[in-house]
């Protein structure tokens, strides 16, 4: 066992991968209702001997975490400024054999019912699986969970994306996830 793996078992916390991990993928997460989170995700997917990158508010990139957080995986987002940032990972995944990068959909962990579709349009693009993981706080459990069949609706594809996080996981802060699905119960 890695000191990632000894970390979550001294803390209660599982990680699991219910399939097996392409080569190259976007990992959608949620609920992402706190800081814990990126810390979670990082010691599970060290544990079973993974890298992903993550994309994260460029506000976090200041020396010196910023060269933390880019040694582990990260991608700084400025999301003042409207760049192409599809295309860029578009280039990373032509030019690297090997790579999964995690994100979170809602892009703040604050409630947001008006998650992004970046994901989605990067999956697309760079023409790699779609894969959905979550966080439960309840059960202590992070888990990699199945590959996402896209479609040519993105707005459909999101949807059933909200509709599976209504059913797996739960945020730290129960109270700050949604999927603007709740209205219509």
């Amino acid at each position: 066992m890695n000191l990632s793996g000894w970390i979550l078992k001294k803390t209660g916390w599982t990680f699991k991968v219910n399939l097996t991990m392409p080569d190259k993928c976007i990992i959608v997460i949620a609920p992402h209702t706190s800081n814990w989170d990126f810390i979670l995700g990082e010691l599970g997917i060290h544990s079973v001997g993974m890298k992903a990158g993550f994309l994260m508010k460029d506000t976090w990139f200041f020396f010196p975490l910023g060269y933390l957080l880019k040694a582990l995986g990260g991608i700084p987002v400025n999301r003042r400024q409207h760049g192409n940032l599809t295309q860029s990972i578009v280039q990373a995944y032509n030019e690297t054999p090997k790579l999964a990068i995690g994100v979170t959909p809602e892009g703040t962990r604050s409630p947001n019912p008006n998650w992004h579709k970046g994901a989605i349009f990067m999956a697309r693009e760079a023409q790699v699986p779609l894969v959905l993981a979550y966080f439960d706080y309840k059960e202590r459990v992070v888990c990699i969970d199945r590959e996402f069949e896209l479609s040519d609706d993105a707005d459909a594809d999101l949807l059933r994306i909200k509709q599976y996080f209504q059913q797996h996981g739960c945020g730290k802060y129960p109270e700050k996830f949604v999927t603007g699905l709740e209205k219509e119960h």
